[in-house]
């Protein structure tokens, strides 16, 4: 399916405001959409907003024709904190469109209409919830959507000299660093390797190497489990990784590479070795009581998911929103300011934050939250995990960016799923991920992206796994995750690594997963080896996504989407990149209809970053081939997307 349909997505280079990147409310905005001659000719075009609820249309102008594209321009009031818009084409009669978008084609007599919404183009009426929206909420850190993230577990990333004086705790059952995981069972979360937060330090030129911008650190309190989300207290890092000054340590010394470092925090719940949770279950009439949710005689509570280790927390309970967030010294700010100096957090189930049953206080916690870390740290950031369907609750007014798996991770293991049927796949009953074919995998994207704004989707993070979920070693055809990879690199969000992806570790299940770093093979050449060594590739990647600013900046037009094989560009009006990525031998034509003579000039140059065989060739009429011999993926650097002399800066 070649996708050469009109294109707006929201980015700099379709959207234009007062102020680049930020909108607010009654600013008049800019709008652009381009239709490709190929396509069709509209004659008229709308941009049809909701204001106060009611819809409005306002008519473009067209702004003229350049490189096989017609360009238009409307203007928008910002009548709401969420401004949605969708654009309406008219079409004349005679027009054939739609023969190359997979749409149906029109040729009778009258006038046909297009909706154009974030989620694709359609020749009917469409819902409002995946319309593009702009937001006036603050923005995130502008570092957040440039960076490359690197998610450590800290119990199994490495032990430090130190790590030894510490007794094993009461709760563990100890491990040798080269001793398989237990993966089921009731030994699972509490094996313990001994992993430290100076053993971290000790590797942060490992980091540094890999081109990591951001240390995303699972929680590091006192706990009685190896995964620590079962909090005993928020008011000291755990002995056990080295205490308060190791995270100091290791914060200073990251911010000396340039390393950002963030905390994950569960205000979903607490251990229930927590100290507000003893007090509580000892006293019906202590303040601490409040903080959850206990039946009218104390006997029972909420826990999450009726784990009993993990009681719930009770957010209407306004003492409780003093302790974790609003006081000088709460959870949520001591661990942000000096001397620990924290770069954000990561918000865990924050989905099921502050909700239950009938009470759903999730978007006021997350607001109190938010608020808080402006307060102390404008330029700190605020993610939260949300495993499924997230834009409901990521407007960009708090949270600046999901922690999820619906958009990106779950289509992308079933378009490169290999035989892998015991594969944990994302809690869900099916045997492992079933194979979809690229259209599919598009189709599901756009989908769960299309409710979120351009910004929120910039800085969503984009993970092929975490310590939560199966490898994609494991779930993918051989090549898969190299090729699974480029596209977390290369579509708009924050690329993930999970400690030990760049050295092919496996599992089948979130614990299997958790494998301790095979650091001895490394230095020394002994011990546990790696499945594959891939440091230099991911470096590669990271270095890429640094220099090219149409990775972090620009939009994303996808042009083909079939089978083996999927294709899209990133672009500015000053660069552009272009991104193939294919799970078999595949071979697609790229002509002026989706790209300009300059730029299919650019592809005859090599790509600046190659995974497998792939190559480009000159086809019939100027056309350019792409060439996948099997699975492979490459990305070649072009000009910019020319666009034609706009009206100026809106009002």
């Amino acid at each position: 399916m070649t996708l050469v349909i009109p294109h707006h997505d929201g980015s700099a280079l379709h959207v234009s405001g007062p102020a680049p990147g930020r909108i607010s409310l009654g600013n008049i905005v800019r709008l652009r959409l381009r239709v490709p001659q190929e396509w069709g000719s509209a004659s008229r075009v709308w941009v049809r907003s909701l204001q106060d609820g009611e819809p409005r249309y306002d008519a473009a102008i067209r702004l003229g024709t350049i490189d096989g594209w017609d360009w238009w321009e409307a203007v928008m009031l910002v009548a709401n904190p969420v401004a949605k818009y969708r654009f309406l084409l008219e079409i004349e009669a005679n027009s054939r469109v739609g023969a190359t978008s997979g749409a149906p084609t029109t040729s009778a007599s009258g006038r046909h209409y297009w909706n154009l919404n974030a989620q694709g183009l359609f020749n009917r009426d469409v819902s409002d919830s995946a319309d593009f929206r702009l937001t006036t909420f603050a923005p995130a850190p502008h570092w957040l959507h440039r960076a490359t993230m690197y998610q450590v577990f800290p119990d199994r990333f490495a032990r430090s000299a130190q790590a030894d004086a510490h007794p094993l705790p009461d709760w563990a059952v100890g491990s040798s660093w080269d001793e398989p995981v237990v993966a089921t069972g009731r030994e699972t979360p509490i094996q313990f390797y001994g992993g430290d937060l100076p053993g971290i330090t000790d590797k942060l030129d490992h980091l540094q190497e890999l081109g990591i911008d951001v240390l995303y650190l699972t929680p590091f309190f006192p706990a009685r489990s190896n995964h620590r989300y079962d909090a005993s207290t928020f008011d000291s890092v755990d002995p056990l990784l080295g205490g308060n000054q190791s995270l100091v340590e290791l914060v200073a010394a990251a911010h000396s590479r340039g390393i950002r470092v963030m905390g994950d925090l569960t205000a979903n719940h607490t251990g229930d070795a927590h100290d507000w949770f003893v007090k509580a279950l000892a006293d019906p009439g202590s303040e601490e009581a409040g903080y959850y949710y206990f039946s009218e005689d104390h006997s029972t509570y909420e826990s999450w998911w009726g784990v009993p280790s993990l009681p719930k927390l009770n957010w209407s309970s306004d003492a409780l929103r003093r302790r974790f967030v609003t006081d000088d010294d709460s959870v949520v700010a001591r661990w942000l300011k000096p001397p620990f100096n924290l770069d954000g957090w990561r918000i865990d189930v924050g989905n099921m934050t502050g909700r239950l049953g009938s009470v759903d206080l999730n978007h006021e916690v997350a607001r109190l939250i938010a608020e808080r870390i402006r307060e102390i740290n404008p330029d700190a950031a605020l993610l939260a995990e949300s495993t499924s369907d997230a834009a409901p609750d990521f407007t960009g007014e708090h949270w600046h960016g999901a922690m999820t798996y619906s958009n990106l991770t779950r289509p992308l293991w079933s378009w490169l799923a290999g035989d892998a049927p015991h594969v944990n796949f994302f809690g869900s009953p099916q045997a492992g991920p079933k194979k979809i074919e690229a259209e599919d995998f598009l189709a599901t994207h756009q989908d769960l992206v299309a409710g979120f704004s351009w910004g929120v989707r910039n800085n969503t993070m984009n993970a092929l796994n975490t310590h939560d979920t199966a490898r994609a070693a494991t779930v993918m055809i051989d090549g898969g995750q190299e090729v699974g990879a480029v596209l977390t690199f290369t579509l708009p969000g924050v690329p993930v690594l999970f400690a030990g992806d760049e050295f092919g570790l496996e599992g089948f299940n979130g614990e299997d997963s958790r494998t301790p770093m095979p650091w001895g093979w490394q230095e020394e050449k002994s011990g546990r080896p790696p499945v594959k060594d891939l440091l230099s590739f991911y470096s590669a990647l990271g270095q890429i996504r640094r220099e090219l600013p149409a990775l972090t900046e620009g939009g994303v037009r996808w042009i083909h989407a079939e089978g083996d094989a999927l294709v899209f560009v990133r672009e500015t009006a000053d660069s552009a990149v272009l991104v193939m990525a294919a799970r078999d031998s595949a071979q697609f034509p790229v002509d002026n209809a989706v790209l300009s003579t300059a730029q299919l000039e650019s592809l005859s140059a090599a790509p600046v970053h190659c995974f497998g065989n792939i190559s480009t060739s000159r086809g019939i009429g100027g056309d350019v081939l792409l060439c996948a011999d099997g699975i492979s993926a490459g990305i070649w650097t072009l000009p910019g997307t020319d666009v034609p002399t706009v009206t100026g800066p809106a009002d």
